[in-house]
């Protein structure tokens, strides 16, 4: 019996990429196989995380995420009045306050006009709520006379939303009528308030309700005394609950756009899971492939392996061998599955967007793919392989050498 002999890492290493020589097209072929389940995962996660991505991209801003909004509740026991907003700003841990009252308006442009509620609001109330401008510019303190219009206002008028930024627009404001007021004997619903004028457009923002918004400021000669709703800005998330729970101590609704970000996480989990495991059964696919292909390596090579064992090979050299390649073939299966998972996202996310915009839609980013997840998959996928490898790499290093020489 031939002494065992220590083979080299590198001389492993050769032998063990000797396959892409003997057998290029079977090697090659089970490469793309991995790299096909481990694509079909990146694709499909990356499919979630970019939903995920964008979603929130739309709805939330730094800012939004410390927000409180606070409104009465529908009994009406309390009031959100000026009275409760300085007890508000009194409690520790407020950093900001943004109120905003609604009244019942007509707007008119050119020969236009409909009717429509104005939101009258102070210039950091759609920052602390997420809101973005879609075109132009948000409300300035320096430009009082300007105001914001949603997309569905614009598509109203019939207008581009290019074109319909720093047109001038006139609103009449109406409030409940008195009970003094009366007409041919019957009592009138509204009754005009305030003086008519002129206002400027200065931006757009996404929504699916007739609504312009207006400068408070501009509306001080209304004196309004009860605000529809209070954004609160806290210092920091720490202090959130603890001011949550004094304002609801106080009978008003508490929410947060943290709450919704929260339980939109959860779900985009649950829906990445889903996708993932969709992917899974690709890459098993492709697993069973590589452990085919290791097999029937093993066979080709019998006769070799009782070569290598009757010159000194050792049992555990000859199973490194086999499973540095599984794991070589899986590594390269790895980096080229994220190459075609990043890929197909690119091509799909095209298509997609061409017909978007060519529908009237708006392009989007619909894959994103973090960078710890590329090089976690491509770990895994080499894990993958080192599994598919160890059956065939124990099997060969129990080969009689005598019996691997007489193989045919």
């Amino acid at each position: 019996m031939a002494m065992k002999k220590k083979i080299k890492i590198i001389d492993l290493l050769k032998l063990s990429t000797r396959m892409f020589r003997a057998r290029t097209s079977r090697t090659i072929l089970t490469i793309l196989g991995m790299s096909v389940g481990i694509g079909a995962i990146l694709f499909l996660v990356s499919l979630g995380y970019g939903l995920q991505k964008t979603l929130l991209e739309k709805i939330t801003t730094s800012d939004s995420l410390l927000t409180l909004d606070v409104t009465e509740t529908k009994a009406g026991v309390v009031t959100l009045d000026r009275e409760t907003v300085e007890s508000i700003k009194d409690l520790p841990g407020i950093g900001e306050i943004s109120k905003s009252f609604s009244l019942y308006s007509q707007i008119q442009l050119d020969d236009l006009s409909t009717d429509l509620v104005a939101i009258g609001i102070e210039p950091s109330f759609l920052r602390l709520g997420g809101n973005k401008i879609e075109k132009g510019e948000t409300l300035s303190d320096d430009d009082k006379e300007g105001i914001i219009v949603t997309s569905s206002l614009v598509k109203l008028f019939g207008s581009e939303e290019d074109a319909i930024i720093g047109k001038n627009v006139k609103i009449s404001f109406f409030v409940p009528g008195d009970e003094s007021v009366k007409k041919n004997g019957l009592q009138e619903e509204m009754q005009k308030v305030g003086i008519d004028r002129n206002y400027r457009i200065r931006g757009i923002i996404q929504g699916e309700d007739n609504i312009v918004y207006i400068h408070s400021g501009i509306l001080s000669d209304l004196e309004i005394k009860k605000y529809d709703e209070i954004k609160i800005k806290c210092a920091s998330s720490e202090k959130m609950n603890a001011i949550r729970d004094s304002i609801l101590e106080k009978g008003f609704i508490v929410s947060s756009l943290s709450d919704t970000v929260d339980q939109a996480n959860q779900i985009f989990k649950i829906v990445q899971i889903v996708l993932l495991c969709f992917g899974m059964v690709a890459l098993v696919v492709s697993a069973i492939g590589m452990f085919n292909t290791m097999t029937i390596t093993l066979l080709e090579r019998t006769n070799e392996i009782g070569i290598m064992k009757s010159i000194g090979a050792s049992d555990s050299a000859i199973s490194i061998m086999f499973i540095m390649e599984s794991v070589i073939m899986g590594f390269l299966g790895g980096i080229g599955g994220v190459a075609l998972g990043i890929l197909g996202g690119k091509v799909f996310n095209a298509v997609i967007n061409i017909l978007a915009t060519r529908l009237g839609g708006q392009a989007v980013d619909l894959f994103y793919s973090p960078t710890w997840f590329s090089v976690l998959i491509i770990v895994f996928a080499a894990f993958v392989g080192l599994l598919t490898g160890i059956i065939p790499a124990r099997r060969a290093s129990k080969i009689d050498p005598l019996d691997a020489l007489r193989y045919k």
